[in-house]
């Protein structure tokens, strides 16, 4: 299948996925529970394989002629041939910051389109955020709690947002909370800087989609289904997320192993 012909019915699919995914997650986040090591070292639990299936009924339902790639099937060594067009899926970004109880992690489902995310879902089930977009000019903010039903009866209605142009008097920086280094203080001294802001997970594009923040540098390894959703949603709102040297930052890198380069997430200009 190359392409999607309704993205928005399909975001209005993905939406509801995501909520009764975080339903799960917190489930799992209220009651604890311990956490295991994968080949990477990094922490795996029950709320990410729950979530995961959940997602995954849920795509094979809606949409079983796109391939998906999902992080815990990765890991597990299961990885679909990538076509022109495939999910990519972090059940539950952030794995960290759910075992800290710090409220920041996400449920993350994007759908890449030569090699382009086009359509992102990005939820915050423990802040009830959802930011969402899958077209220029198409991006949302929704307040909504998760449910096991994947309903919106309680939620509010989706408010449009937008990337901002920074103030004169520097960016808004919003930086890894668990992944800070030294390259990254390098790389801002390039920048006349006003305030920095720290948050984990995939709320770090979706905060500067909602005009909360001007600019978002990694440069340490990140996969692509930790970036995909939350690029998306920064793209329908005006931004964009490249490499270091400008160049678009692509999926469906399996020459890679589908992890990413450096790169950076800007809002509007991001002037030096």
């Amino acid at each position: 299948m190359s392409r999607v012909a309704d993205r928005a019915a399909l975001v209005d699919e993905l939406r509801r996925m995501a909520v009764r995914a975080g339903a799960a997650i917190m489930a799992h986040y209220e009651t604890g529970g311990g956490a295991t090591q994968k080949e990477d070292d990094s922490p795996v639990t029950a709320a990410d394989h729950d979530a995961e299936h959940i997602i995954l009924d849920g795509l094979q339902m809606v949409a079983p002629d796109i391939p998906v790639v999902s992080e815990e099937q990765a890991a597990a060594g299961n990885i679909p041939e990538i076509a022109e067009c495939f999910f990519l899926v972090d059940p539950l970004d952030g794995t960290k910051e759910f075992l800290r109880k710090n409220g920041e992690f996400t449920v993350n489902i994007a759908l890449i389109e030569n090699r382009v995310p086009v359509a992102g879902v990005v939820y915050a089930p423990a802040k009830n955020r959802m930011f969402y977009g899958w077209t220029p000019g198409e991006a949302y903010e929704q307040t909504i709690a998760p449910s096991a039903d994947g309903s919106f009866d309680a939620a509010a209605a989706p408010r449009r947002i937008c990337v901002r142009q920074p103030d004169d008097d520097g960016l808004v920086i919003i930086a890894s909370r668990t992944h800070r280094d030294q390259k990254t203080d390098e790389y801002l001294n390039l920048y006349k800087v006003k305030e920095f802001l720290a948050a984990g997970s995939s709320l770090k594009f979706c905060l500067i989609a909602a005009g909360e923040a001007d600019l978002y540098p990694r440069h340490g390894r990140t996969m692509e289904w930790d970036t995909a959703a939350g690029h998306a949603v920064l793209a329908a709102a005006g931004g964009s997320v490249t490499q270091l040297d400008g160049a678009p930052l692509l999926y469906g890198k399996s020459e890679r192993g589908l992890d990413n380069p450096y790169f950076v997430a800007r809002g509007g200009e991001g002037r030096k």
